[in-house]
C-alpha cells in the first residue's frame, strides 16, 4: 500500500523534472531554477497545509475518507498549494519576456485536477498513513501520471513560445528587408537627409 505523501512527491517533483527539462531551452537559465523553485514551494505548501488538515480531523472530527470531509481537507489543501505554486511559478516567468505569466495558473491548475484524478481513481490502494515504497504498481501510475502532465503542459508551453517566435521573425525580418531595399534604390534621399549633413560638418 502507499501513502498519500509518497503519493504527492511522485507524482509533483516527475511532473516539474519533466517540465524542467523541457522549458530549459525557452526560459534559458531561469529554467534551472525551476524544478528548484518549484520544490521549495510544494515543502512550504505541505508545511502550511498539514497542521491545519491535521487539526480538523482531530480536534473537529472531520473525517479525510467520507464526504463532505474529504471534499473540505482537498479544498484547503488544493487552495493553499495552488497559491504557492502560482506564485513560485509566476516570479519564474516574469522575467522572461516570451513566456505567459498566465501559464503559471493554468500549469497548476492542470496539475492539481491530474492529481486529484489520480487519487480518485486509486483510493482503494492508498493508505492514510502506510507503508512508503509498498504498492509499485500505484507508485508507477503516479510516476506516468506526472511524467505524461509535465510532457504535456512543457511541451504546449514550448510550443506557445515557438510561435511568438516565429511570428516576432515574420515582423522583423521584411522590416529589415524593406529597409535594405530601400537605402539601395535611393541613397541619395538618405544621404541628403539633415541628419547625414549635421554630421559631415
Amino acid at each position: 500500500m502507499l501513502d498519500y505523501l509518497t503519493a504527492s512527491i511522485a507524482f509533483w517533483i516527475t511532473l516539474f523534472g519533466v517540465q524542467e527539462s523541457l522549458l530549459e531551452f525557452r526560459l534559458g537559465y531561469l529554467g534551472r531554477y525551476w524544478f528548484l523553485a518549484i520544490s521549495a514551494s510544494l515543502l512550504l505548501s505541505f508545511l502550511l497545509s498539514a497542521p491545519i488538515i491535521i487539526t480538523l480531523i482531530i480536534r473537529f472530527t472531520v473525517d479525510p475518507f467520507s464526504f463532505p470531509g474529504n471534499l473540505i481537507l482537498s479544498g484547503i489543501a488544493a487552495a493553499i498549494f495552488g497559491v504557492i505554486l502560482t506564485l513560485a511559478q509566476w516570479l519564474i516567468l516574469r522575467q522572461s519576456e516570451m513566456t505567459p505569466r498566465v501559464f503559471a495558473l493554468i500549469n497548476t491548475v492542470i496539475g492539481i485536477l491530474v492529481y486529484f484524478l489520480l487519487v480518485w481513481l486509486n483510493e482503494g490502494s492508498l493508505e492514510w498513513s502506510g507503508n512508503p515504497f509498498g504498492g509499485w504498481k500505484t507508485v508507477v501510475i503516479f510516476l506516468a501520471g506526472g511524467a505524461i502532465t509535465g510532457a504535456a503542459t512543457g511541451k504546449a508551453l514550448d510550443f506557445y513560445c515557438e510561435r511568438v517566435e516565429q511570428r516576432l521573425i515574420g515582423i522583423t525580418v521584411p522590416k529589415r528587408e524593406n529597409c535594405t531595399l530601400r537605402l539601395k534604390a535611393f541613397p541619395h534621399k538618405h544621404l541628403s537627409h539633415p541628419f547625414f549633413n549635421n554630421t559631415r560638418k
